[in-house]
């Protein structure tokens, strides 16, 4: 995933009365305004900065809702995301609903059906077993699958939504519910300009007794990518993604784990991937816990670890943080994570450029978010 589904509550705004029909129908505008100060330790760097969107993105959004009878509704939803800081639009400026934008239908015996951008099924699988729910910005997961590694440019990660996709949903049935994507192919300016070939994914749960179980696959067909400083474009090579994710809620405490692994196929010999060395496996790790500790008080624990294959490229990592409610709407947060890359690694939080690699990378944030 390099660019991650934020919980965000919704309150009705207008409820419209349906046609002679009498069919019920209802639009809701929702949103999140999220910004925080950030201090970041950057190898020998040292910066402090306000940014947007470290407990869950700032976003606003419209979803509607139309009764068609016989247990069959009609949806939609688009959403935006921005930066508070400075109002810019989030991750990808040519995309005014970049974070979804989607529409479809739901039957109560046989599913959903919807089409658009829109989370995937690997994103659905892995959400609930991350202790900072997949955040864009200060998730360390996020970080790990975003971050720009040299070794890894030809290995397709998983952005977490896909444009021009169909997504079917199954009903949950004794707790089990599966997913089944395929997208097709898409073309991007942000963060680089890349085009990438149709996508398979496919994913299943379980939730009861305290138990979630999930797993996902995915396949991503080749694609091609600029990069300013390479001599040419850069393929990006079909890859398999492997995800598997557990967590077991034993009272306030939800323990939460997940693996994932990224598998390219080879590049063609004397191609710019082959020469350059940009095709490399990797595989992501993490055990964390959530822990209610009051009514109004969250803590979030996380350890990661993440492994590029065939290459002295590997960081382990750490997070805690801590969100206090003062209402239903809002609420304050603090983060604070530790990175220790090795060798030629060179990640960090999401939206940080490292130059140097194998540095060490410190983070400590204090945040607000206000929901509506």
């Amino acid at each position: 995933m390099r660019s991650r589904m934020h919980g965000v509550c919704g309150i009705a705004l207008a409820l419209a009365a349906g046609s002679a029909a009498a069919t019920d129908s209802s639009i809701t505008l929702y949103g999140a305004a999220d910004t925080f100060l950030q201090y970041l330790g950057n190898g020998g760097t040292h910066t402090f900065a306000m940014k947007s969107g470290g407990s869950t993105g700032s976003l606003f959004g419209l979803k509607g809702v139309e009764d068609l009878g016989g247990g069959l509704t009609a949806q939609f939803t688009v959403e935006s995301g921005f930066n508070l800081n400075n109002g810019g639009l989030f991750a990808d400026t040519s995309a005014l609903f970049y974070r979804q934008s989607w529409v479809g239908l739901k039957d109560e015996r046989y599913g959903t059906l919807t089409f658009g951008r829109q989370y995937n099924a690997s994103f659905r699988v892995v959400y609930p077993t991350d202790p900072f729910k997949l955040d864009e910005v200060l998730s360390p997961f996020a970080a790990f699958v975003l971050t720009a590694d040299r070794n890894t440019l030809s290995t397709q990660y998983d952005g977490g939504r896909l444009s021009n996709s169909v997504l079917y949903q199954t009903p949950r049935l004794y707790g089990v519910q599966g997913y089944a994507m395929y997208a097709l192919s898409a073309t991007v300016t942000q963060p680089v300009p890349a085009t990438t070939g149709n996508a398979l994914n496919l994913g299943v749960n379980y939730t009861g007794a305290g138990l979630y179980v999930g797993l996902a696959y995915m396949y991503q067909h080749p694609g091609t990518e600029t990069i300013a400083r390479l001599p040419g474009p850069l393929v990006l090579l079909g890859t398999e993604h492997f995800i598997a994710a557990l967590a077991y809620r034993i009272g306030p405490v939800n323990l939460q784990a997940n693996y994932s692994y990224q598998r390219a196929n080879d590049p063609a010999p004397r191609t710019l991937a082959a020469v350059i060395g940009t095709a490399h496996s990797l595989s992501i790790a993490e055990v964390g816990a959530t822990i209610q500790a009051t009514a109004v008080d969250e803590i979030q624990l996380a350890a990661l670890y993440r492994n590029v294959r065939g290459a002295h490229d590997n960081t382990p990592g750490f997070q805690i943080g801590a969100d206090h409610w003062i209402s239903k709407r809002t609420s304050f947060y603090v983060r604070a994570g530790y990175f220790k890359n090795n060798g030629t690694a060179t990640t960090s939080w999401s939206g940080v450029s490292v130059t140097e690699p194998g540095t060490k990378q410190y983070s400590a944030a204090l945040g607000m978010t206000h929901r509506f």
